[in-house]
């Protein structure tokens, strides 16, 4: 990610370069999208906004305040509620990610009247980042009488391929932001959601353990459940069984490409020495035996490892043996494989090894037949709409028979906990 460049001595940023993910605004994709999902007004008045502002104070509320509200818009937009803004389908969310990227742009360019350093800059960036994306506004209300579920998304990628990508688990993510759904035993369960960037840099930098931290502790609004999406493989959905602390170096979204062991941020509760291979906790046979849509839910075991005493990796279909160096898990070696290294071994650095949580990967979300030329093709379709409100749905379904899970484990913890009692008194 590019950064402000100061070019004074005092360190005030005069100028400052745009990100490959923000040079990629002037294509006529990103423009379609947001002119004909209403959010083309956003950066407008965000930038609008900045030239009001007169003390970094108040531009550090200004911009929390703005990333927050952009993050509630396209939550309320996937979900039904005010005015659609325009024709393209409420679930899509491509306006999100085009409509952040022009609000950065402009914070990036701002040059106010005051002294902005390029570390506030970098500061205020960082706030729009986390507030536009939900991680600073997940809200787990206290009880004991409900369950606390906490999912998360991605960004769109491979855009240089086709700005016109959408990734259906950030439209899962904006689906189930907030809402409560019933477990098969009448228990209410609320789940929250955030979106990741798709970027090796934010992640060495602890985006997912800071995000993910405070609710994992445990405490009266500890997290129940969760489950890292991402998309994966055509006509499928993928339980990932296990999760490898490698970095393949496929580029990113900024066109970074990284090969290396997973960097763990100082400052984050882990594991030492850090494992080569952390394992999902979610019921995966009982989510693979739910049916919940039309696509196949597979349980998915392989992985490629450097074998102990090895030089050359090898598939393993049934998952690691021991001693193995990971070089892929069961989701690859790209940021679907790493969020959910990262979250399963938060779960088990702050001591809830069978905290219910893993990665889910959805299937392909493509265009239609007739629509799959990126230089010519539309940027939706019936065929692209209907699959990603398929996709969405069975998400939710897959949540729901996980929390059923987390329920039935809950009341059976509750009740050997009662027996003890009992018994210690008899």
């Amino acid at each position: 990610m590019a950064s402000a460049r100061p070019t004074t001595a005092a360190g005030m940023a005069t100028t400052t370069d745009l990100t490959v993910e923000e040079g990629r605004l002037t294509e006529a994709a990103p423009q379609e999208i947001l002119r004909r999902s209403g959010f083309v007004v956003w950066p407008r008045e965000f930038a609008r906004g900045l030239a009001r502002v007169s003390t970094y104070p108040q531009a550090s509320r200004y911009v929390e305040t703005e990333g927050r509200a952009l993050w509630r818009r396209a939550v309320d937009r996937a979900q039904g509620r005010g005015p659609a803004g325009g024709d393209l389908s409420r679930d899509d969310d491509r306006p999100l990610y085009w409509a952040r990227l022009g609000m950065s742009k402009e914070l990036r360019q701002w040059q106010p009247g005051f002294g902005l350093s390029a570390a506030q800059r970098e500061a205020l960036l960082g706030s729009l980042e986390r507030g536009s994306r939900g991680q600073d506004s997940i809200e787990l209300p206290a009880g004991k009488r409900l369950l606390r579920i906490v999912v998360t998304g991605f960004d769109p990628f491979q855009l240089d391929a086709d700005p016109r990508r959408s990734n259906p688990s950030g439209a899962a993510a904006l689906a189930l932001d907030g809402t409560t759904i019933r477990t098969a035993s009448g228990e209410p369960a609320r789940i929250e959601a955030a979106v990741f960037p798709v970027r090796w840099a934010d992640f060495a930098r602890g985006t997912v353990e800071h995000t993910l931290a405070p609710y994992f502790r445990r405490g009266s609004r500890q997290v129940d459940l969760f489950t890292t999406i991402s998309q994966g493989r055509p006509g499928r959905f993928d339980v990932e069984r296990t999760n490898g602390a490698w970095r393949g170096g496929y580029p990113d979204n900024v066109r970074e490409s990284r090969t290396e062991t997973v960097p763990i941020p100082p400052g984050v509760p882990t594991v030492t020495p850090q494992p080569q291979w952390t394992t999902t906790s979610l019921p995966y046979a009982r989510i693979v035996a739910a049916g919940t849509g039309p696509y196949p839910v597979v349980d998915h075991t392989a992985v490629t490892e450097i074998p102990a005493g090895g030089t050359a990796p090898v598939e393993r279909p049934d998952g690691p043996t021991p001693g193995s160096t990971a070089r892929a898990g069961g989701g690859g070696d790209y940021l679907s494989n790493e969020i959910a290294y990262r979250a399963t071994l938060l779960r088990d650095a702050v001591g809830r090894p069978t905290l219910p949580g893993g990665h889910l990967h959805t299937p392909v979300l493509e265009f239609g037949p007739d629509n799959t030329d990126p230089a010519n093709g539309q940027v939706t379709d019936p065929v692209l709409v209907q699959n990603r409100m398929a996709i969405t749905r069975q998400v939710r379904e897959i949540v729901t028979v996980a929390a059923d899970s987390a329920a039935e484990s809950a009341r059976d913890s509750a009740g050997d906990s009662a027996g003890g009692t009992e018994a210690g008194t008899s």
